[in-house]
């Protein structure tokens, strides 16, 4: 049980994989200014962010129904050949792991829309799903309707042929990158280590993604958190007597305010973030370039922390309230007491506590969006050489973090740093400085 710790740890395994993740992105400093070529509406990017999200998240038989942590790798896959497709034709900012050059002219909106078919087609529109051919389908039927808005001619077709090559890039790049490889979680059951959970009793989920190659980061463990508070400590009964207190389903000590709280963060992770995302480009007036952008760091952000959250979580397997509380007799601790058929609010996830998965990849994106409000609003002071502004998300970490003890389902947190290094990387092109993150190590958050 990770609690409200484990959050302070999602949220710090998150921020540094997002600082990283960004300064890939954000200080991809912008190149000579180019002119505006025809065909760049800006709205192609949330619609096949939209397409994306039914794709990959939606239930059969359209959709591959992954509404689940490995949904982020995937998004990151999409917006990351998005991002190479506008940018290698706008020539706004540099390229992710790619130098092709664009035909000049090409419409950086047809690419866009071609590259981000491209990608889902070759992951989800394949023989590899049953449900490939309504898939594939539907995705040929929204590229057509993409391109169908583009008037015919060079431009189009140059801009077709360059965002197939940016989606041939991206698959490319991650060919062989550790998906679904062979893992088994096998520590002995002891007091404090995962086991599968009540009532589906299922397994480890997705403990490959632990290993995956991370879009930025050196390694999945590089910023992999202290462990959890021990079973012995004060810390530990006080996250416990919370826990069991607030975050049981029946008779709970929880506000309606509270409640409402884990209900909304429970469902939070996919589809409500990512129209978000395409809410916030919208209202914001980004250009075709900034949209993409936007994605593209949030989204790789996002991919990156999920990646060391899972090492964390394969590395500490740590078990879940459901099973503290109800075994506490035997966790060694005078101060903690068993209750036996203790049954959360929210379903246990099939995978150990700590870090925080969902504080985590919230602080990823938390932390793209605060980085790239500041880069924005220095463009807007520079308008020669940059675009426009956008007054981004406002700090739901903090109740993202409380959110997990009122709904039970987990005790801990990851802290901030990951996902805010990931950001730098993304956003910066290059490393962030050497040397550990402002205010010591995640261990003592």
């Amino acid at each position: 049980m990770s609690l409200n710790l484990k959050a302070v740890a999602a949220g710090s395994l998150a921020a540094c994989a997002t600082l990283m993740t960004i300064v890939a992105v954000l200080y991809a400093r912008p190149a000579a200014a180019a002119q505006p070529p025809a065909a760049a509406d800006p709205a192609v990017i949330p619609a096949w962010n939209a397409i994306a999200v039914s794709t990959i998240a939606g239930p059969s038989p359209n959709g591959a129904g992954k509404a689940n942590v490995e949904a982020f790798l995937w998004f990151a896959f999409v917006q990351a050949a998005v991002y190479n497709a506008v940018n290698g034709i706008t020539g706004e900012y540099e390229l992710y792991e790619w130098d092709a050059k664009a035909p000049k002219g090409a419409s950086p909106q047809a690419a866009a829309a071609a590259a981000a078919h491209g990608v889902l087609m070759e992951y989800f529109g394949s023989a590899d799903f049953a449900n490939s051919e309504t898939i594939a389908a539907n995705l040929n039927a929204a590229l057509a309707t993409s391109l169908g808005q583009i008037p015919d001619g060079v431009p189009k077709d140059q801009g077709i042929r360059y965002g197939e090559r940016a989606a041939e890039r991206i698959i490319e790049l991650r060919e062989d990158d550790g998906r679904f490889a062979t893992m088994v979680f096998d520590m002995p059951p002891a007091p404090g280590v995962w086991r599968p959970t009540p009532p589906a009793m299922a397994p480890f989920f997705a403990p490959w993604l632990g290993q995956v190659e991370p879009f930025v980061l050196d390694s999945p463990s590089q910023f992999r958190p202290g462990p959890p508070p021990a079973i012995s400590s004060d810390l530990y009964v006080e996250e416990f007597e919370e826990v069991r207190d607030y975050g049981v389903n029946v008779g709970s000590l929880r506000t309606p305010a509270q409640t409402q709280t884990a209900l909304f963060f429970s469902d939070t992770g996919i589809g409500p973030l990512q129209a978000g995302l395409r809410d916030l480009v919208m209202r914001r007036g980004l250009d075709i370039s900034d949209s993409a952008r936007l994605f593209a760091a949030v989204e790789l952000s996002m991919a990156d922390t999920a990646v060391a959250v899972w090492d964390a979580k394969f590395h500490y397997g740590w078990w879940r309230p459901v099973t503290a509380i109800r075994e506490a007799d035997t966790d060694g601790n005078p101060k903690t007491a068993g209750v036996p058929g203790w049954t959360p609010l929210i379903g246990t996830p099939p995978y150990p506590d700590w870090p925080s998965g969902l504080c985590g990849v919230i602080g990823a994106a938390s932390a793209a969006l605060s980085q790239l409000n500041a880069a924005l609003r220095h463009r807007r002071r520079h308008p020669a050489r940059c675009g426009r502004r956008a007054r981004l998300l406002r700090h739901p970490l903090p109740h993202c973090r409380r959110s997990r003890h009122f709904d039970g389902s987990t005790g801990g947190e990851l802290g901030p740093r990951p996902p805010l290094r990931t950001s730098e990387l993304i956003l910066s092109g290059g490393p962030p400085p050497a040397g550990p993150p402002p205010g010591g190590p995640a261990a003592s958050d």
